[in-house]
């Protein structure tokens, strides 16, 4: 019968995952410099360390270790006690400090998506060190943890080593079974699989879940006064035209980080009064949820409803106003398109071209807004060194005349 029991499977598995994720974690850290997809996948890989560790520190209270080698120094195990301690403690830390960074940025909003497909909320409660020092307090914290993980890895590697060096039995064999030795089964049998990796899902949905669960980030504001009534002036019109929506859409499309992105509004409405004999009566008012924009990737869409951005929680509609329309070809049209996003309004040239067969109609238009005049991205990336300047929009639009 071997002298000492071995560590079980779950344990050594969590050991060597979270081992590996935090030395990639401070690789990352360092190397990754401005780009975005990194960035992602080092808060990604630090909310899963998070997690498992909380999965870890369950199966620990409910399972635990084997004694240390009986001819340890009583202060050797003292120092291998306090060492292990001071990892649960940055396991713990490390990932928290990164996440209250991210939660408390004040000069750029970049929302957190796991992977590229789980929401992941800020902090709440925060706010009070969204600025300049608080900030910077929070990521001097966060930066020497890395320092201290190195540390802590020096220490606990030599102390293995140490330990398969020197006359006592060593201890490696606990976490790498069959490699240094042999050992005896966990003593006792290991349990509580379920209520560990348990608590560590119940975390995750609890927090993943509760932006849904609790509704969004605050009250909304009004729309603006010139965003109300469906257009421009406020007033409405008498619409000679029914829109098709499950044949129609509003789509938009840009570069982000030298990637297109593209992206549709899914909720929006519009008024048509159109007559190619009568152009000087006609007229077109949309009104769009800003809620309902999905993206190319859900980090887009995730970006979109800050309140940089579209801002849906504090302006959930926008509305252009299409006026002054004007016959270029045989089908071919030309209108003046008014946008009224957040506090802002541009005018923009709206070319279409429409085909008309009885009472029912397609048109098909394109036009292009800059994203600055309407106050969109100007914390995170005023110049466009990420995001585009141009924002396409492509519009598809089947009607039927109305009764």
């Amino acid at each position: 019968m071997p002298y000492s029991h071995r560590y079980a499977a779950v344990a050594i598995a969590l050991h060597w995952l979270i081992a590996a994720g935090i030395i990639f974690m401070i690789l990352l850290g360092w190397n990754m410099e401005d780009s975005e997809s990194l960035f992602q996948l080092h808060k990604s890989v630090g909310i899963t360390i998070l997690l498992l560790t909380v999965a870890r520190i369950v199966w620990r209270l409910l399972n635990p270790p084997p004694a240390l080698p009986a001819g340890m120094n009583p202060w050797e195990k003292m120092a291998s006690h306090a060492v292990h301690l001071a990892f649960y403690g940055l396991m713990l830390l490390m990932p928290l400090t990164g996440w209250l960074l991210v939660s408390t940025a004040y000069n750029f909003d970049i929302p957190t998506v796991l992977y590229g497909l789980v929401s992941w909320p800020d902090i709440p409660g925060v706010g009070f060190l969204a600025n300049e020092g608080g900030h910077e307090a929070v990521e001097f914290v966060h930066s020497k943890l890395a320092w201290v993980a190195i540390v802590l890895l020096g220490l606990h590697v030599a102390g293995a080593v140490k330990h398969e060096i020197s006359a006592e039995e060593g201890v490696l064999k606990r976490m790498i079974p069959g490699l240094f030795g042999k050992t005896g089964r966990p003593s006792p049998p290991p349990m509580a699989f379920i209520a560990s990796f348990g608590a560590a899902l119940g975390v995750f949905v609890l927090i993943a879940g509760a932006p849904v669960i609790f509704g969004g980030s605050g009250p909304a504001r009004p729309a603006p006064e010139a965003a109300s009534g469906g257009g421009t002036s406020g007033e409405s019109i008498t619409a000679n035209w029914e829109v098709e929506q499950d044949a129609s859409s509003i789509r938009f499309s840009g570069s982000h980080d030298g990637s297109e992105y593209r992206g549709e509004f899914e909720d929006w409405s519009a008024d048509i009064r159109f007559d190619p004999e009568n152009l000087d009566n006609a007229r077109v008012q949309v009104s769009i949820r800003t809620g309902s924009a999905e993206a190319s990737k859900k980090l887009y869409t995730d970006s979109l409803k800050s309140d940089e951005w579209l801002a849906p929680s504090q302006y959930p509609e926008a509305t252009v106003d299409l006026t002054n329309f004007r016959q270029t070809g045989e089908e071919s049209y030309t209108a003046e398109a008014t946008l009224n996003l957040k506090d802002s309004s541009v005018t923009v040239p709206f070319d279409f071209d429409l085909e008309m067969d009885g009472d029912e109609a397609r048109m098909e238009g394109a036009t292009t807004v800059k994203r600055t005049p309407l106050n969109l991205g100007q914390k995170s990336d005023p110049s466009g060194d990420w995001v585009g300047e141009q924002v396409s929009i492509e519009v598809e639009v089947r009607a039927s005349r109305a009764d």
